[in-house]
């Protein structure tokens, strides 16, 4: 009398079920997962283990790569690169702490304060890096990008965009008041602002101290209101010295100097 055979499903068969399952990465594996499996023998439980692993590892992967795609972060230098010794002040324990996201949860705000070239854009990209990492939604834009983009005609289409500002964990504003703007802008800023407000976090970079925001948008009536509720919830830190550009423009100079 022969002995019953466990009946097992083509290897296709299978793949096609892990992948209506969500299971890609071992779809796409099946092969090398079940030899591993049979090479070490690992037990149901293990397999099951291994299996999982794999499948959330590889879609914290794919989640990490689109949400810094959408981000708009693109090259900067590490803040391990970052030269503490070359501003004349800087609060170092205020942006170590940020880039532990400690704000985040709390819907808190931080503004980056210092004339230009001393790192500012380089720290609000790697807070809103680590930020991805631990599984946030990010969005780096300049403040010129936001408000040019929300000069629109259309209500709805303006209602869109503002959701679109608002939705992110951290939206980080990058050169604001660097340039000067009608009092509409000040009013599309404000709504950002507001409906961010007490909820998700705001990272903003200026080269301006508060007082003289009145220069970058003249004439405009909510400047009060939107700093008021834009530094309500804040850890505002002043970054002083001369420009980190001009130093290494300086010193590129000098070596091409030396070259015979």
């Amino acid at each position: 009398m022969n002995s019953l055979k466990p009946t097992t499903k083509p290897t296709t068969e299978l793949e096609s079920q892990l992948l209506q399952l969500g299971l890609t990465t071992t779809a796409q594996t099946l092969d090398d997962f079940i030899a591993r499996a049979t090479t070490s023998r690992w037990s149901p439980q293990l397999m099951l283990e291994e299996l999982v692993r794999v499948e959330i590892g590889e879609r914290s992967r794919r989640s990490f790569e689109r949400r810094f795609q959408l981000s708009r972060l693109g090259r900067f230098k590490p803040v391990a690169d970052f030269d503490w010794n070359w501003p004349k002040k800087i609060d170092r324990s205020v942006i170590e702490r940020a880039l532990t996201l400690d704000f985040i949860p709390e819907g808190r705000n931080l503004i980056l304060m210092g004339s230009n070239g001393l790192g500012k854009t380089t720290i609000a990209k790697n807070i809103g890096y680590a930020a991805l990492q631990a599984g946030y939604t990010v969005l780096f834009r300049t403040a010129s990008e936001i408000l040019a983009d929300l000069h629109c005609d259309s209500p709805h289409l303006l209602r869109r965009k503002l959701q679109h500002f608002a939705r992110p964990a951290l939206l980080c504003i990058d050169e604001l008041a660097y340039l000067s703007y009608d009092s509409d802008a000040s009013d599309l800023l404000y709504e950002v602002v507001s409906r961010r407000y007490e909820r998700r976090s705001l990272l903003i970079t200026t080269n301006k101290a508060f007082r003289d925001w009145n220069t970058v948008f003249p004439n405009a009536t909510s400047i009060a209101t939107l700093l008021d509720r834009l530094t309500h919830h804040a850890d505002v830190t002043l970054i002083e010295g001369q420009s980190y550009r001009v130093r290494e423009s300086e010193m590129e100079v000098a070596a091409r100097r030396k070259k015979p």
